[in-house]
Parts: C-alpha cells; sequence; structure tokens
C-alpha cells in the first residue's frame, strides 16, 4: 500500500513536470483557498511579537525550506544580512509573478501591476513617475494638509470620547483615518469611498482565505483606482494622479498608472494605519516613552518613530521573489523558479544586528531596519509614512497626554490573523486615563 506521503510526493513531481512540459498547466494562487498551516507561522504573532518559531527557524540558518505549494519551493530568509542581500539583488531574483496567475483571461483589475511586481526596465520607468514626488523636499507642501487633517481627526475623538465612561476605537476613528485622508490628499481621490476601502484594504493582505479572498479585494480596489484614472483623463484634478496625467500621461497606459495608483492608495494607508494604531499600543505600555514624544525634541522623537517601526514592522514579508537561476544562497540550494519570501520582522528582530531585537529599545536605531523594505523596491513612500507618524503620534500626545488603554483583555483588541500588513482592527482607549478601570 502506497504511504500517504509517498503518494503526496509522488502528485508534487507530478505537478512539476507538467509545469514544465505544457504551458496549458499552470499554478494559479488566485485559486488557492488555504495555505498549509505549517508555513503561515511568519505571518502569525503573538501580540505585537512574532510568535518563536520565527526565531527558531532563523536560528537554524539564514535560509530555511518553509514548504511547498502549487509544486513551488518556498524558502524563508530571516537574517538581517541574508535579507538586505536578498531584497537588494534584481539579477538573481524576479518579482514579475504574472506565471502564478493561471493560463485562462483574466480582467484588467485581475493583473499584477504597481511597483511591487514589477521588474526592470518598466520598474525603472514607473518609479521614475514617482521618486521626484516623494523626496522630502516636494513633501514639505504637505505638511500643512497632514497638521490640518490630524487636527480635525483629533477633535472628532474628542467629540465622541466625552463623558465618564466613553471610549473611541482609536483603530478607527485616528489609526485608519488620518493615513486616508491624507493618501486621498495626494492623490487627488474622493474620499467618499471610505467604509468600502476600510474593508477591502484589510481585505486584500489577509490570507487566511488563501489566494482568493485577496486577490477579490485587490480586483475591487485596482477597478477603482484605474476608473479614477480615465476619468481623470478628461478632468485632471488637483493631486498627483492629475498631475501626471497633464505631465507625461501620454506615456502611461490606464492600466500602468491604475496599478501605479494602486499601490500609492493601498500602500499609503494601510501600513500606515496599521503603525498609528499599533504604535499607540506600544506606547500606552510605556508611559515614559509616551511622555517623551510629547515632551521631546526633533531628534528624541525620530528615534521613537524608527524603533516602532523596526519593532512593529507592519509588513510581516516583502515581495516575494523569483529565482532566476539555480543558485547558492547562504549555504542552501535554491533552484530556478523557488520562491524566497523574506522575513522583513524576522530580519529586523536579529540578535545578530542589533543589540536588544526582542525589546523596544532606542539603541536599536544603530542597525538601519527593514521596515520599508531595501533596494530598489524599498517603499517609495518611507518618508511619508515618517511624516505622517511624527505628526500624528506627537500631536496625539499632547492632546491627550492621560490617553489610556480601556481594556486590558487582548480578546477585545483586533489584532489580525493572517495578514501579510499586521495591524489592529479595534483598539478601545479612554482619552483620560482618570476614566480607567480595567
Amino acid at each position: 500500500m502506497v504511504t500517504v506521503g509517498i503518494k503526496e510526493r509522488v502528485r508534487k513531481l507530478a505537478l512539476r513536470w507538467a509545469m514544465r512540459g505544457k504551458s496549458s498547466v499552470m499554478p494559479d494562487i488566485t485559486t488557492l483557498r488555504k495555505v498549509p498551516e505549517h508555513i503561515t507561522y511568519p505571518l502569525r504573532r503573538e501580540g505585537a511579537d512574532p510568535v518563536p518559531a520565527l526565531a527558531e527557524a532563523r536560528e537554524q540558518g539564514p535560509v530555511t525550506l518553509l514548504g511547498n505549494v502549487l509544486g513551488l519551493d518556498i524558502f524563508l530568509v530571516t537574517s538581517y544580512a541574508a535579507a538586505k542581500k536578498v531584497l537588494a539583488d534584481s539579477s538573481a531574483y524576479s518579482n514579475d509573478m504574472r506565471h502564478l496567475l493561471g493560463s485562462k483571461p483574466r480582467s484588467e483589475a485581475d493583473e499584477i501591476g504597481g511597483l511591487g511586481f514589477t521588474d526592470a526596465p518598466d520598474h525603472t520607468r514607473l518609479r521614475g513617475l514617482l521618486t521626484p514626488e516623494f523626496t522630502m523636499r516636494r513633501l514639505q507642501r504637505l505638511q500643512e494638509p497632514i497638521d490640518r487633517i490630524v487636527e480635525e481627526a483629533l477633535d472628532r475623538m474628542a467629540a465622541g470620547g466625552t463623558g465618564p465612561d466613553a471610549v473611541v476605537d482609536l483603530a478607527d476613528s485616528f489609526g485608519f483615518e488620518v493615513p486616508f485622508q491624507v493618501i486621498c490628499e495626494l492623490l487627488g481621490l474622493p474620499t467618499d469611498v471610505r467604509d468600502e476601502f476600510h474593508a477591502l484594504g484589510a481585505a486584500r493582505f489577509d490570507i487566511s482565505e488563501g489566494g482568493v479572498g485577496a486577490f477579490g479585494a485587490t480586483a475591487g480596489t485596482r477597478t477603482f483606482l484605474i476608473d479614477q484614472v480615465r476619468r481623470q483623463r478628461t478632468h485632471p484634478g488637483d493631486g498627483l494622479i492629475g498631475e501626471i496625467i497633464r505631465t507625461r500621461g501620454d506615456e502611461f497606459s490606464d492600466l500602468e498608472l491604475g496599478g501605479l495608483a494602486d499601490g500609492a492608495f493601498i500602500g499609503g494607508y494601510e501600513t500606515s494605519a496599521a503603525m498609528l494604531s499599533m504604535g499607540t499600543y506600544v506606547l500606552l505600555q510605556r508611559p515614559e516613552m509616551y511622555e517623551l514624544l510629547r515632551t521631546g525634541d526633533a531628534d528624541a522623537v525620530n528615534s521613537i518613530i524608527d524603533e516602532l517601526l523596526r519593532y512593529l514592522c507592519p509588513v510581516q514579508i516583502a515581495f516575494p521573489r523569483f529565482a532566476r537561476e539555480d543558485h547558492d544562497l547562504f549555504g542552501t540550494h535554491v533552484a530556478k523558479g523557488s520562491v524566497v519570501v523574506v522575513s522583513l520582522s524576522g530580519a529586523n528582530r536579529d540578535p545578530e544586528a542589533m543589540p536588544a531585537p526582542e525589546d523596544f529599545d532606542l539603541r536599536n536605531r544603530a542597525t538601519s531596519h527593514l521596515a520599508f523594505g531595501h533596494g530598489m523596491h524599498r517603499c517609495v513612500g518611507a518618508e511619508l509614512a515618517r511624516m505622517e507618524m511624527r505628526a500624528a503620534l506627537t500631536a496625539l500626545s499632547r492632546r491627550f497626554p492621560n490617553l489610556a488603554m480601556a481594556t486590558d483583555d487582548p480578546g477585545e483588541l483586533g489584532f489580525r490573523d493572517l495578514s501579510i500588513v499586521y495591524g489592529l482592527d479595534r483598539l478601545p482607549v479612554a482619552l483620560d486615563r482618570s476614566n480607567v478601570s480595567v
């Protein structure tokens, strides 16, 4: 009798052979309904911390075989040095994952686009549209709108948090609200789709239902952005989309600009929303840091912001890389076509790279964190994210110096499970600590 293990190995070999020999047999991650449990630990956490299995994998070596999905070997990179090497190497790895989307015809909204899944020279051409707009000098024009948006959000929180028993959901009213309004302001998009995108943004990074749910949500947001590009072809708006269309619109298709806008839009609010909510959660457990944020100078504030980014690292894994050829990676053989996944949260907790990796410790700032990635695919909006965090968290600490958690029950907090972007969907707080009895 053939054992289950042998049957499974035969099935994998047959699938690999079919994929190599027949163009009609293609893996399709958009139909994957469940990710095997044993390979999900890089996306799991215990509160703010990665699960112990991630550190255990790093102790085995900088690169380990995570598992096999759809006939593809998946390697996990967990060390800081190996992560930087892989993220910087665009010659050994491709980011283009169209070969995993199956062979059946797809709508334009289902196509992979944006910078994260694009190789040079297309990546260079598309990124060249955004890079000049995200320099510190150009971003300074957003400081006033950011400050205004933050103050308006704080005003609404204050209005909703009156009374001795009032509790405010900071994740929704502040964590999501501020970056959503900022990215709409930057791109020139309407804000009346707030509730729809609040749900879609979280869903597109959620892999609890495999690729089915994530790619369905992605198609929804991309449809909206492609439609916005088409509308602004005729009537360019005041934001970045309208500016690109006026100056260089003839050089790019609606699909290209829609994909680019989609990446900037979702990346611009979903990751920043996670940082504002989780950053507040961490700071409220460290009152001395919350007070330093309120009273400290610019250097102290910047140190706190960077350590929050390293410690929390909401983007848990980088865009997948696909090996262009067989090669050796820190002693591990990686075959052509294999998937290499870099754990950003794992690299940011590497004891070989920083003095206190498991602690929120400002000494760790001496090591450049990888929360924004590294290399040519490093987040183009990194400085904008820092601006938002500085403005939002310092204003929060000054407006509400006695802010406190309204519960000590982790079950009442909305920590996400199996999400590429880790965050909080709920964070109940009292605006005045004297009102709290937990």
